[in-house]
């Protein structure tokens, strides 16, 4: 029997063995780019998620070097100096010798940078919160949680 031009057209959908909408990576970029936006519009001053990173994490340990910095808020070498560089040309930060270690430099805010890390630190929370809205409360604690365990 001989078969019609529609069924010899008709080929059956095999699922490939990836499936981009079902990769980590793929979900994980999705849900930064939709925090990138809330980010933006929500900060509420002139900064990057980099920059905000840098003046939280010294709000929150004080005075540290570049390269602890870097770490602490998981930046290389190269970013965290960007950062810091045009922090500090913003009055933002400030660098001193380390008392205890003269070949280091030990990195701080100013007093405006701390007046702007606290300025920008509950418009933070709400960039959370947004991010974390579609989720109930035991899913946002779960996500959180399991989030940490694939750092």
């Amino acid at each position: 029997m001989a078969r019609s031009a529609a069924q010899k057209r008709t080929v059956k959908a095999v699922k490939p063995g990836y499936v981009l909408d079902e990769q980590i990576g793929f979900i994980l970029r999705q849900v930064s780019q939709r925090h990138a936006v809330i980010f933006a519009r929500e900060i509420g001053i002139n900064l990057t998620p980099t920059q905000w990173a840098a003046l939280s994490k010294l709000s929150e340990v004080g005075a540290c070097s570049q390269n602890q910095l870097g770490r602490l808020t998981s930046m290389d070498v190269a970013t965290i100096k960007g950062v810091i560089d045009r922090l500090t040309a913003r009055g933002l930060t400030e660098t001193a010798p380390d008392p205890n270690d003269g070949r280091r430099l030990l990195v701080s805010l100013t007093r405006a940078g701390q007046q702007m890390a606290d300025k920008a630190a509950p418009n933070a929370l709400v960039i959370s919160r947004e991010t974390l809205a579609p989720l109930d409360a035991k899913e946002r604690e779960t996500l959180i949680a399991l989030l940490g365990k694939l750092r």
